[in-house]
């Protein structure tokens, strides 16, 4: 029976492209507790940061054969990394989206109801002033980060977060006066 905890990393992907399971085993062992460290620090949410390092070693496992893995160790911190991120910025976009009133909370029965409340919003959103017009399409339409949008507009990231709570406030404002008429 081979030692693999003796196994340099570059030996051991060369066993993982030939499917030595017992090699992916020393990978998975050797690495693991830093990598969930990695995720659970910035997540706080240790099941989470378990679903990430479960996702990031099968992901390993799937492209053993075509991976061009020059650090073995860099490799796996930056897949854990880019998986943190897509989580963090799924769960802050998840966010945005929320309502923060529990009075407007609104469940569409059918997509009739849908559409005109996306038509209602985007005539909402097409009265408010150019700039917070602009920053609010460019961060819900466009997907832009708020130093994205900044850059692209040559303002602070301070006066594209007030432009986009401002475009929220009236959204939210106009909202519940149109809740409340039905």
């Amino acid at each position: 029976m081979q030692n693999y905890q003796l196994y340099t990393d570059d030996a051991l992907l060369t066993l993982l492209k030939i499917d030595d399971g017992q090699a992916f085993n020393e990978v998975y062992n050797r690495y693991w507790k830093m990598l969930f460290s990695l995720a659970s620090s910035r997540l706080r949410n240790t099941h989470t940061a378990e679903d990430i390092i479960h996702d990031v070693f099968a992901s390993l496992w799937k492209n053993r054969k075509n991976a061009d893995i020059r650090s073995l160790q860099h490799y796996l911190a930056s897949s854990t990394r880019y998986l943190v991120f897509k989580v963090i910025r799924k769960n802050a976009h998840a966010h945005q989206y929320a309502p923060s009133d529990p009075d407007i909370i609104f469940e569409p029965e059918n997509s009739l109801h849908n559409k005109y409340l996306l038509e209602f919003i985007a005539r909402e959103v097409d009265t408010l002033p150019e700039k917070c017009r602009m920053v609010f399409k460019y961060s819900r339409e466009k997907g832009l980060t708020n130093k994205e949008i900044a850059l692209e507009m040559n303002i602070t990231s301070k006066t594209v977060e007030n432009q986009i709570n401002k475009a929220l406030h009236h959204l939210r404002f106009s909202m519940k006066k149109i809740l409340m008429m039905l």
